[in-house]
């Protein structure tokens, strides 16, 4: 292509403007560099064991904010500074860059010259030292665990960055019920180095240990592998997402001006009651997903039904839907799940198989699943619900369990409920998990009844269907499940609704 004279000129200079923005972005970009052993970086092929540094980057904005992980496996304070790991990255660093540092897993040996010690520092906060000769004849100073972490502080604010003590995340160690802390040990020390050279402390064994306690052994033990030190994807995703957690609570540390703030979607996951069939009024039936969109303002959030009828808690994930609504799930997204109509079905029958055990535990059972053909572990309503609870959580997003709509069954002229059986197990798991609960089941049969039989039957159900809602019941529903939204203090879904 050719251009002709005068157009040449402004050409040159439109391609410097670009280029110099270009060399502007880059240069106002941060970074956040991230160094600690390999509970922050681990994995790779063959590896599935993962650090909670491996995924933090998602949840910061990519344009803004870069996060360099440059954790090791293996490595202490100590032997971090010794094989000139610290200096790569001080190299590297530049004023209003970050660096957060967590540290402790290796510390715990006696510093020796053997291969138990070549990595163990003293213990605590003091200026003891200990002096080691190595086969080489190369003498080594050892400090205390305290000591290597303030010299990471101030090698950091001399270069004018920020730096951010994190305790280390617990390990999957329990006693009596509650998982191991670290702060009588390291996790104290960490706070005490922070406090000391006036440096931002993150008690990531505290944020993460106290939701271990609340989910218990039995689940924790599922997001770690092989040990009880390194998590895998599912648990490094939680850890990772705690990580941020505690950034939104450092009042005065502006990193976390630089977590995602895209607009944010809820997503809606459940069966037919939630979206029956297409989301088009088929044979006049209706979800309630489908007309929960006009109560937000959807300027600032998004509203996407993904519900599938037919599907249980289990189906819902073995067919496939869940791991697509997983994909597309990111930081600060909500998740409204709404199941149980299909739940009680046989766990094994050849028309669907979509049964789950009866039950918001931990229990399991092996089948044939005829319509697979193959072997399957079956699990129960709750187990299947917390899974996909945990998942959201590990993404950064937030949950919130909705008990099933009721049926229009009548008994002595009042709606029948699910308070002892699928609204009791949804229930029981928000409450086991600490997420935001809607009883959706019991605020629709109050309403329901208040209306009484006669009026329910005649403007909200058709004649042949007593699960599925016409437009009129689905829009009552929508409007229940937007004003127990409101009524959600701990969580900012609220925050969208509109204001009416």
């Amino acid at each position: 292509m050719k251009f002709n004279k005068p157009f040449k000129p402004l050409l040159i200079l439109a391609l410097a403007f670009l280029f110099a923005a270009f060399q502007q972005q880059t240069f106002n970009k941060k970074t956040l560099y991230l160094i600690g052993d390999s509970t922050v970086r681990n994995g790779g092929e063959g590896n599935l064991q993962r650090g909670w540094g491996n995924f933090l980057q998602e949840f910061f904005d990519s344009t803004k904010l870069e996060v360099s992980n440059q954790a090791m496996a293996g490595r202490s304070t100590r032997t971090f500074i010794k094989e000139g790991r610290w200096e790569k990255v001080l190299e590297t660093l530049k004023p209003g860059d970050y660096v957060i540092m967590q540290f402790g897993h290796n510390e715990g040996s006696v510093p020796d010259t053997t291969k138990a010690g070549y990595r163990g520092v003293l213990r605590g906060m003091g200026d003891e030292t200990k002096e080691l000769t190595w086969p080489d004849g190369t003498k080594e100073t050892v400090h205390a665990y305290g000591w290597y972490l303030e010299k990471f502080i101030k090698d950091t604010k001399a270069k004018g960055a920020i730096p951010i003590v994190a305790s280390m995340i617990p390990r999957n160690k329990f006693q009596d019920g509650d998982v191991e802390r670290a702060n009588q040990d390291f996790g104290k020390w960490a706070r005490d180095a922070a406090r000391r050279q006036g440096a931002f402390f993150l008690d990531l064994n505290s944020i993460v240990a106290d939701q271990y306690d609340i989910w218990g052994q039995e689940v924790v033990k599922g997001l770690f592998e092989r040990d009880h030190t390194h998590t895998n994807e599912a648990g490094a995703r939680i850890n990772a997402w705690s990580v941020t957690e505690g950034l939104r609570g450092l009042k005065e540390c502006d990193l976390k001006d630089y977590l995602t703030k895209d607009k944010p979607t809820l997503f809606l996951i459940g069966d037919s009651t939630v979206k029956n069939g297409q989301g088009d009024g088929a044979g006049g039936l209706w979800g309630w997903g489908d007309y929960i969109a006009p109560y937000f303002d959807l300027d600032k959030i998004k509203v996407q039904n993904h519900a599938l009828g037919g599907t249980s808690s289990r189906t819902f994930q073995t067919y496939g839907m869940w791991q697509t609504v997983l994909e597309k799930l990111k930081p600060g997204d909500y998740l409204i799940m709404q199941f149980g109509h299909n739940d009680s079905s046989p766990l094994d029958d050849e028309a669907r198989a979509r049964g789950t055990i009866k039950s918001a535990g931990l229990e399991a059972e092996n089948i044939y699943n005829p319509i697979s053909k193959s072997q399957e572990t079956v699990y129960s309503y709750g187990q299947y619900l917390r899974q996909m609870i945990l998942a959201a959580k590990a993404k950064g997003v937030t949950p919130i369990v909705c008990s099933l709509i009721p049926r229009n069954s009548w008994e002595d002229g009042k709606v029948v409920t699910a308070e002892n059986d699928y609204g009791l197990w949804a229930k029981q798991v928000a409450e086991d998990t600490e997420t935001a609960f809607i009883d959706l089941n019991q605020l629709v049969a109050d309403q329901y009844d208040e209306l009484g039989e006669t009026y329910v039957k005649a403007h909200y159900f058709n004649d042949t269907d007593h699960t599925h809602t016409i437009e009129e019941g689905a829009e009552l529903n929508a409007k229940i499940v937007a004003k127990a939204i409101n009524g959600l203090n701990e969580i900012g879904l609220k925050e969208f609704l509109k204001n009416e």
